[in-house]
């Protein structure tokens, strides 16, 4: 019976009955298996310099793709697809230097893969993607995570340094690879009904513990029997074991999440600093509360997902240095929506932190890290004060959360945090539910999550601490703003009339702690036409400035401001003499963000205040928000 025939094999996602037509499924993919596989097979081989690795992820490259071929298929180019997969695949399954398994290599070939060898990882991929495929420029980039400049210097200096390794002008790069083609030429490939067959079961078994791990007693017991008897394990761990496919067909179903993916200790020890950095646990947070993480809210972000894994680590007692901690949480999704809910569940945890105290200090989007990447420094100033930076990252079905934690109020560790979260990702992508790798991170500061009731308002996250003070901020609900709270006798400045609407505000107090009535900061913000916000802004400006003029009691001094098409700022603080005893000192800051217009003031309880560039670090990030504000209503 020819192969394609075979009554065994599943057939994939469509399995027609009767003669195949020219768009079967299986037909379709075969084709491809035959036409690529050679090819993916030199390059990982070239990669590597391992070709029993390379072998193993080319085949496992394609099981999966059957795995996946409905999306595979819709693909212009399927072989795009499977490069990066069988790359980070042999990447994975090799481990030591190139060339160190075939030991009857011609000694030409082994000098082809030294010099190989001696180039960084990421010159090593961009030399062989132009030299072994057609990949245009911007795709090629694209695939390595670099701009096209980037990718072009980096392609010169690969070439130039493989050439200078191997003693040859550069027009005579490609044949040193010669020999490595005809090589793979004759290795012996499975047929693809045996791929096909696994990358069906693979399924089967993915579609089994979706729909068994709904099953709450069956998830805590940890494993289920089937009529057969086959035992298939549940366990949310995901240990790493592989159990038997429902089918009980032999197929080694493998989990989505395994523990050797996930950051080591010396990883962690090669990022941040500390010393005596130790792995402290790895389990799928089965126990307690599941709150193990800073700021994390619920056990998971995805409570339906098909795995979960986390693991901690700790440095050395530092005697009287900071405290170090670093803690990252693995999950895998059902499908690619479900993962994408959890990136931001996930990152929602601490883009509102509800630990008390807690600043958000700044956010920065993570470019060429899997397909979705953000990284958050977070101060929270409860003794002891600690610096946490945290990076959230989603490769295909799986989203990772790494934690650092340092006990001192230092500079966040923004270039620490990027590697360990870069790292992570390299861990998972490779997996066979993983999807983008790392290139080069490239963090970049944006805009804050927009979080709250009101995403274009503060919140309490955004507020720095007062001095003299303990207790925690807290928000009153957001209302209608028919009175303006965060106005000042100066300014004295309303949100009603004149053509505003989304007009609301919300003030922050500190309870509890003894301050008087008048202390809080308030926060307005409303939407007109971009003339009308430009000449409110232009108002208050002028005010402002009269009111020293007009009112010899009152000093104003400011402290910064800023113009553009897009947005406008000016923060000052007034000051204004009641008496000969008594002194009332003012925080005021007027924003436009587009159509939204802004103003926020802040009123000390006497030496419990917050300072002068606090306050201006406060302004610019309602400006950061007030972007997320509605555009104005039309009239009726």
């Amino acid at each position: 019976m020819p192969p394609s025939a075979d009554p065994a094999d599943p057939a994939g996602p469509v399995d027609p009955v009767g003669p195949r037509g020219p768009a079967d499924p299986a037909d379709a993919f075969d084709e491809l298996y035959k036409s690529t596989r050679d090819r993916l097979l030199l390059q990982t081989w070239a990669l590597t310099g391992d070709l029993a690795a390379a072998r193993s992820a080319v085949k496992h490259a394609y099981v999966v793709a059957w795995h996946h071929w409905r999306k595979v298929s819709r693909r212009e180019d399927p072989e795009a697809w499977l490069r990066p997969h069988a790359w980070a695949y042999a990447q994975r399954r090799h481990t030591a230097r190139l060339g160190h398994r075939d030991k009857d290599l011609d000694p030409d070939v082994q000098a082809t893969f030294d010099a190989l060898a001696a180039l960084p990882a990421g010159q090593r991929r961009v030399l062989l993607l132009a030299l072994l495929t057609q990949v245009p420029s911007d795709e090629l980039a694209r695939e390595v995570g670099l701009t096209r400049e980037e990718a072009e210097r980096e392609l010169r200096t690969a070439g130039a340094a493989f050439t200078e390794l191997r003693a040859v002008p550069s027009g005579e790069v490609a044949a040193l690879l010669e020999p490595l083609s005809a090589a793979v030429a004759d290795v012996r490939w499975p047929r693809p009904t045996i791929l096909r067959r696994s990358g069906s079961g693979r399924r089967r078994a993915h579609t089994a513990a979706g729909v068994l791990a709904t099953v709450a007693a069956l998830v805590v017991s940890g494993v289920v029997v089937s009529d057969d008897g086959v035992r298939t394990s549940l366990d949310r761990a995901a240990t790493g074991q592989r159990g038997e496919t429902p089918a009980g067909r032999g197929v080694a179903a493998q989990p989505p999440l395994v523990a050797d993916a996930l950051l080591s200790a010396e990883q962690v020890r090669s990022r941040v600093q500390g010393t005596g950095w130790t792995e402290r646990r790895t389990d799928g947070n089965t126990e307690g509360d599941g709150t193990v993480l800073p700021c994390q809210a619920d056990r998971y972000a995805d409570p339906r997902g098909t795995a979960a894994l986390l693991r901690t680590f700790a440095a050395a007692d530092p005697g009287d240095g900071p405290r170090r901690n670093a803690w990252q949480l693995a999950e895998a999704s059902r499908n690619e929506r479900a993962a994408k809910r959890t990136f931001r569940r996930s990152l929602q945890w601490y883009a509102a932190c509800s630990e008390p105290r807690v600043q958000l200090l700044s956010t920065r989007t993570v470019g060429a890290v899997g397909d979705q990447a953000m990284l958050l420094a977070l101060r929270s100033w409860s003794r002891p004060v600690r610096t946490t930076v945290v990076g959230v990252a989603r490769t295909g079905l799986l989203t990772t959360t790494t934690v650092l934690r340092v006990g001192n109020d230092a500079r966040p560790d923004v270039a620490g945090g990027t590697d360990l979260l870069a790292d992570a990702v390299r861990g998972l992508c490779s997996l066979p539910d993983g999807g983008s790798c790392v290139g080069k991170p490239e963090p970049q500061l944006a805009p804050p999550v927009p979080v709250g009731e009101v995403p274009s308002l503060l919140s309490e996250i955004d507020l720095p601490p007062v001095e003299r003070v303990a207790a925690p901020w807290t928000g009153s609900p957001t209302v209608r703003a028919d009175t303006n709270p965060a106005a000042t006798p100066c300014d004295r400045t309303t949100f009603t009339g004149g053509g505003i609407s989304n007009n609301v505000t919300r003030t922050f107090v500190v309870l509890d702690a003894g301050l008087p009535t008048e202390f809080g900061l308030s926060e307005t913000a409303g939407s007109l036409g971009r003339r009308k916000a430009n000449a409110f802004v232009d108002g208050v400006r002028r005010r402002i400035a009269r009111c020293a003029e007009d009112d010899l009691t009152t000093e104003v001094r400011r402290l910064t401001t800023s113009d553009t098409r897009r947005e406008a700022l000016t923060v000052w603080v007034v000051t204004t003499e009641l008496s000969d005893e008594t002194t009332v000192r003012y925080h005021m800051a007027v924003l436009r963000a587009g159509t939204a217009v802004g103003q926020v003031g802040f009123v000390p309880g006497g030496r419990r205040t917050i300072t002068d560039e606090a306050f201006v670090g406060v302004a610019r990030r309602a400006l950061e928000r007030l972007h997320e504000h509605p555009a104005p209503k039309k009239a009726p």
